[in-house]
């Protein structure tokens, strides 16, 4: 498999998220400084208060760009060991196209959406939800981890992103159909999303489920040869 991977992205980020974090964290702290100093005198409890607030979406910022690109392993390093084996066929871009995770190969194109939330993931109704956990995934939910979020949001707005940009290159006519997977790169997670539009997987089952998409549903070889060829060409093997 080639791997294409945009080294400066992450180490930009790295640096953003490790920055944001101190910051925050200094701004936190001098927000309890004053409020314990001046417990008295409204302007300060206005300054303490606009410090802590601040301070914790300074920390959120700083939580989204940790976990993304500051912890290892990152987002891109699982995606890559769970497809490692995969065939020369198979290139996998991360942060190298409008969409920060693609794999373009014999089972089609595919946009990998990376979630590492833990506890109970489910589709029911049309609306993706994250349960189970108990306290302490309440206290990660706020304090060290992202909620799930809207995925249906994030899928619709990547694949026409992701449309726009191979038109562009190829022509709308020479697009192929654009695939989005889910992947759950926390073992902890439980999938019950048997009726979700789009497939949701744990990372350690990604290879053999395109493995056996390439078999039942493959991608003819010169469109994905196309897409690759209009695609970044420096590569990584694994």
């Amino acid at each position: 498999m080639n791997i294409i991977t945009n080294e400066k992205i992450i180490k930009r980020n790295t640096t953003i998220g490790r920055y944001a974090t101190l910051v925050a964290l200094l701004i936190l702290v001098g927000g309890m400084y004053v409020t314990f100093a001046f417990p008295e005198d409204p302007q300060y409890v206005t300054i303490a208060f606009a410090a802590l607030l601040v301070g914790f979406l300074l920390s959120q910022f700083g939580i989204y760009f940790g976990n993304r690109w500051g912890r290892h392993p990152r987002v891109d390093e699982r995606l890559t060991a769970a497809l490692k084996g995969m065939n020369k066929d198979y290139t996998l871009y991360h942060y190298t196209t409008p969409v920060s995770h693609l794999l373009v190969g014999p089972a089609g194109v595919w946009i990998l959406e990376p979630y590492y939330q833990r506890g109970t993931i489910t589709y029911e109704k049309g609306r993706w939800r994250q349960r189970g956990g108990g306290l302490l995934l309440s206290y990660l939910k706020i304090f060290a981890q992202e909620g799930l979020g809207r995925p249906d949001i994030e899928i619709d707005a990547d694949i026409q992103t992701l449309q726009k940009h191979l038109s562009g290159l190829l022509g709308a006519e020479n697009v192929p159909p654009i695939k989005v997977a889910l992947v759950f790169t926390d073992d902890r997670a439980e999938l019950q999303v048997e009726d979700a539009p789009h497939p949701a997987l744990k990372a350690h089952a990604l290879k053999e489920f395109l493995r056996k998409t390439a078999k039942s549903d493959p991608l003819p070889t010169p469109d994905y040869k196309r897409v690759m060829d209009a695609l970044p060409q420096e590569t990584t093997e694994a």
